[in-house]
């Protein structure tokens, strides 16, 4: 591949958001245009408080899970940190990954800032994102490929295009899984070199924890749109879930940050047309605000608690050895005149 076709095929890949977030802002606007914003914000009050609170809880569960994270990616780069430095990075970097896509770049750089403090390499940290991605893409695509069964075909029928998008996800999921367990079994204990990295091959047993992990941490986010929903339509959590992760694959994979508008078109697309689309695009913005701008704001308020601490500490230890710096050559002297003393007595 030349330099400008590698240029050209880094712009697609960049340009790609936009594209489908105008798309999906057209689906959305095509979809809504019968209601007004006073019936969308109604909606949203009428869930009972008590779901919203069911939802807030599956959501910090859901983040608990999202550090684990962290912590089978250190166990598998061999690094040791304190619970809580991979709790607040696991919790920090999903936070704000979730909210501005590109996990990568932008949950990669937060993680790197800390982890860095932290003692652990610069290569380690790619391993670890690496090593994450995977985890969540075995999570994903485990209950996706559950999914597939357990949603109605009826449900994808009414557009050829998310049926066909829906079978090719299915069958690029299931040879994917396949072909990572078969590494596991086939190539057991061997390493693969990527530049002046080398990333071991995970045993069965990791890989196995890291599609655990990854489905519980789906169903988790799932579980908080599904409180959001539950007074405005009756679905059974089986075919529910298999169409969240649809729509929550679809939308990592359409590189628009949250998946914005491509999340929700799926779902007001599959849902039956006797259901208020106003009421669901309610419990869909419900779901935003606990799922992605609390988490933000929550574990944002834990990174500035940290760094003001950090802050804090480093003037202290500074103002002490301000205090110490001009003592220093008054105890070489003294360290001096005693060892001048023994020798004169020698």
């Amino acid at each position: 591949m030349s330099a400008k076709t590698k240029r050209l095929f880094k712009k697609i890949v960049s340009y790609s958001g936009i594209f489908f977030f105008i798309l999906a802002a057209g689906m959305l606007w095509w979809q809504l245009r019968e209601y007004s914003l006073y019936d969308i914000v109604h909606a949203i009050f009428s869930i009972p408080f008590v779901n919203l609170i069911a939802a807030c809880i599956a959501c910090f569960a859901g983040y608990l899970a999202l550090s684990l994270y962290d912590f089978l990616a250190l166990r598998y780069v061999g690094g040791h940190v304190s619970w809580w430095k991979w709790m607040l990075a696991g919790m920090l970097g999903f936070a704000i990954s979730n909210n501005a896509g590109h996990a990568v770049v932008s949950g990669g750089a937060i993680r790197y800032r800390l982890y860095t403090r932290w003692r652990i390499s610069g290569g380690d940290i790619v391993k670890m994102l690496t090593f994450s991605g995977f985890t969540f893409f075995l999570g994903c695509s485990a209950i996706l490929i559950l999914g597939y069964f357990l949603v109605p075909s009826a449900l994808l029928d009414k557009s050829v295009g998310a049926s066909l998008g829906i079978n090719t996800l299915f069958i690029f999921c299931s040879a994917a899984v396949l072909a990572y367990f078969a590494a596991t079994i086939f190539f057991r204990k061997k390493s693969i070199k990527i530049g002046n990295l080398k990333f071991q091959i995970p045993t069965t047993k990791t890989a196995l924890f890291q599609m655990l992990l990854g489905a519980a941490d789906s169903v988790l986010a799932g579980l908080v749109l599904y409180f959001c929903l539950l007074p405005f339509v009756q679905i059974p959590f089986g075919t529910y879930i298999g169409l969240f992760v649809i729509a929550q694959t679809t939308g990592v994979f359409s590189q628009v940050p949250g998946g914005i508008g491509v999340f929700e078109s799926i779902f007001l697309l599959a849902l039956p047309e006797t259901v208020d689309k106003a009421d669901i695009f309610g419990a869909l913005l419900a779901y935003r605000i606990i799922y992605y701008v609390l988490p933000l704001i929550g574990a944002g308020g834990l990174f500035f608690i940290y760094e003001n601490w950090l802050r804090a500490r480093m003037k202290k230890w500074l103002a002490e050895a301000k205090e110490k710096i001009p003592q220093i050559p008054e105890k070489i002297k003294n360290i001096k005149n005693i060892k001048n003393i023994k020798n004169k007595k020698k």
